[in-house]
């Protein structure tokens, strides 16, 4: 069993330390855009099936959904630094594989590991922030934390598009994970010399065979979804698919069993009591499966519909994206007077934002990128005012003693979402594509996130009313 380690925390430089974790956070953040933009490309030059293209985003999202609770522990276990720099380091060469894969197939493979290293890396951002800023000083660091969350994704659409038509020494897309690698490199040298090493917690225990289940039951349940266009949705599809809602579902029994033999479950067996928390997570999970299967859909509908060059296509996202990180802004102060209030109005600005899109599409012959724009500006909006303060509103009734296993439920439900999302409404997209056109797809694909939305403001109204806990 591992000693406790007391040697005091060094947080003399954790300004220092806060640039490097939240570089990271960065890193990761805009990988999860970047791809996006590049994806139409990915899919022309590796001659990748419509499975393949979601693949490569969904099962990276389920990777790291999977393990992101066992990487927080990992760093209970072994040390936040070190299980940082592991993360990085890993994410780091996972990266330099991805821009290397020869093959969808590889490609997809490459990023099951990014997504599982990225598990190892991101936790420890928060950990740390919450270790060394436990003063006045909170505020202000997690308020940096929060404005480079929004940038992220500008700056991912950005330099996507960027990245795409420059073809850097010829590389074309794979530089968008080539980019990856000095970062990653500077990252992790960083931290190695500046980040203290922090206190080990004693009696934390991994659940392992937890993850295991959740990920073959995730893989089972969305992997057809992937898939089904590629093999004519074939009866063993739908047998797969049971399997996996089976597995799930033993899940909670192997949960269960992991307590009554003194083990730490993946997930705090307490918290299924909490039926305000249990309707927050699933606002949460419909929000999310309406988050980047829209930037899915959108980026194929601009570049394979609409013929709109990778950089233009990037491009269209940044005033969304800037809309988002003022909102994002405005909706803590006000989520905190209003409550849950906010975060409906924010889903009514997503649904009208959809809708204006909606029309344009369906209207205008060829919508030009600054039209495309302009017009998701109030989606972006209204997705910066439920997303921001989402996890607070979720947490909200939780006792602090839960908190830290709530916040990893809350995590691994929102990427469960995302890479749902991103399997059933790419398969809707590509279905009606072959169908059709890509505008009826895109079309078909709005109304699906409307549908989705007003699900989530059903649940947020709901979890308003749930009963207080003792």
């Amino acid at each position: 069993m591992h000693q406790t380690v007391t040697k005091p925390i060094d947080s003399t430089r954790r300004w220092w330390v806060l640039a490097i974790v939240v570089a990271a956070q960065f890193m990761f953040g805009v990988d999860a855009f970047i791809v996006n933009v590049a994806i139409p490309t990915i899919a022309v030059d590796l001659h990748a099936t419509p499975a393949q293209i979601e693949s490569v985003i969904a099962i990276y999202l389920i990777a790291y959904a999977t393990l992101v609770v066992t990487g927080g522990r990992l760093g209970d276990i072994h040390g936040t630094k070190n299980v940082f720099l592991a993360g990085v380091l890993g994410f780091t060469v996972t990266s330099l594989w991805c821009g290397l894969a020869q093959s969808g197939a590889e490609l997809i493979i490459a990023r099951l590991a990014q997504g599982a290293t990225a598990a190892l890396m991101v936790p420890q951002v928060l950990a740390t922030l919450h270790l060394l800023f436990a003063d006045e000083s909170r505020s202000r660091a997690f308020a940096i934390y929060g404005i480079v969350l929004g940038l992220a994704g500008a700056a991912g659409f950005l330099l996507g598009g960027l990245l795409v038509t420059l073809d850097l020494a010829g590389a074309g897309w794979r530089s968008v994970f080539f980019v990856n690698v000095p970062c990653g490199i500077v990252i992790a040298a960083a931290a190695w010399r500046i980040m203290p090493s922090v206190p080990r917690r004693g009696g934390t225990k991994l659940d392992i065979k937890g993850s295991m289940v959740l990920f073959a039951g995730l893989l089972c349940l969305i992997g057809p979804l992937l898939f089904g266009h590629d093999v004519g949705w074939a009866p063993w599809l739908w047998a797969v698919m049971a399997t996996g809602g089976v597995i799930l579902a033993s899940f909670l029994k192997l949960e269960h069993a992991v307590a009554r033999a003194g083990g730490m479950p993946l997930i705090d067996l307490t918290l299924l009591a909490d039926a305000a928390f249990l309707r927050g997570l699933g606002a949460a999970f419909f929000f999310f499966v309406a988050n980047l299967s829209f930037y899915l859909v959108m980026t194929l509908f601009m570049q394979r519909g609409l013929k709109i060059p990778p950089l233009a296509a990037g491009m269209t996202f940044i005033p969304l994206a800037l809309a988002f990180v003022v909102a994002s802004r405005h909706s803590g102060a006000r989520a905190r007077h209003r409550g849950t209030k906010v975060l409906i109005e924010g889903c009514a600005l997503q649904i009208a934002g959809l809708g204006a899109l909606a029309l344009v599409a369906a209207y205008v012959e060829a919508p030009t990128p600054i039209t495309l724009a302009f017009t998701m500006i109030i989606f972006g909006y209204g997705q910066g005012l439920v997303m921001a303060p989402l996890s607070g509103a979720v947490l909200s009734t939780v006792k602090p003693v839960a908190a830290g296993s709530a916040s990893g439920m809350y995590g691994t439900t929102a990427q469960i979402g995302n890479a749902a999302g991103v399997a059933a409404i790419g398969a809707v997209f590509f279905a009606i594509e072959s169908l059709q056109s890509a505008r009826a797809g895109f079309l078909v694909s709005l109304a699906s996130f409307v549908t989705l939305i007003m699900i989530c403001a059903a649940f947020l109204a709901w979890m308003r009313r749930a009963p207080a806990r003792s």
